[in-house]
């Protein structure tokens, strides 16, 4: 299966490397650019995109916009957020826009392509320090808090479930996550299949970020 990406960038140079990067591997294919936010919503409804990479700072309109947009109108276009900033707020405005992903431009190149074949398998992948921060989030937050949004879980999940769930938030693809518990690939995938269910979200950094606030992991 070919992985189509759309660019997202208000730099011409950071585009153009990054389609010579990306081109060199067979399954993936850049098959558009855009230069700020506004463009990219247009490129997703013409071209639809497995994956977009998202820079969070652009003129016109600003990733963190077109994020939410892309997430809501075209969810089948998976955005993975690709910036210089790692900042906490910027951070969690990607992700709760909709981004599956949060990658910094000096992630090495094949840390890159393992989350673009992540996120066109619905996987979400966040880099070690980002994944950090969204822990250390969420552990502030005050235990009475929790309690009420662990009430809002219809159906618990199992001990299993909560057991991947954990690892899942750090960042793990399936196979990380069924290298580490012994289980396969494919068990994996049905737990998470189940997961986002019983927390009504559609994608593994929602769940993440859900479990976190609910107090769950």
């Amino acid at each position: 299966m070919t992985i189509r990406i759309l660019l997202v960038d208000d730099q011409a140079l950071f585009r153009e490397g990054l389609q010579t990067l990306l081109s060199v591997h067979d399954d993936l294919q850049v098959v558009g650019e855009a230069s700020n936010g506004q463009e990219a919503i247009k490129a997703v409804r013409k071209l639809v995109p497995d994956v977009v990479l998202m820079d969070l700072r652009m003129p016109v309109l600003n990733g963190v916009a077109a994020t939410r947009q892309i997430s809501e109108s075209a969810p089948n276009s998976r955005v993975i957020v690709l910036t210089t900033f790692d900042d906490d707020d910027y951070i969690f405005d990607g992700l709760r826009a909709g981004a599956v992903g949060y990658l910094l431009k000096d992630v090495p190149s094949a840390k890159l392509v393992e989350a673009i074949r992540a996120a066109a398998q619905g996987e979400s992948f966040l880099q070690p320090s980002v994944a950090a921060k969204v822990v250390a989030e969420f552990s502030r937050m005050t235990e009475p808090r929790k309690a009420v949004l662990q009430q809002e879980l219809v159906e618990p999940l199992s001990d299993r479930e909560m057991e991947i769930l954990g690892v899942l938030a750090t960042g793990a693809s399936n196979r990380e996550i069924a290298n580490q518990l012994y289980i396969t690939e494919g068990t994996v995938k049905n737990h998470v299949t189940n997961i986002l269910g019983k927390l009504s979200v559609r994608d593994r950094t929602q769940a993440a970020l859900k479990a976190k606030e609910m107090g769950l992991i």
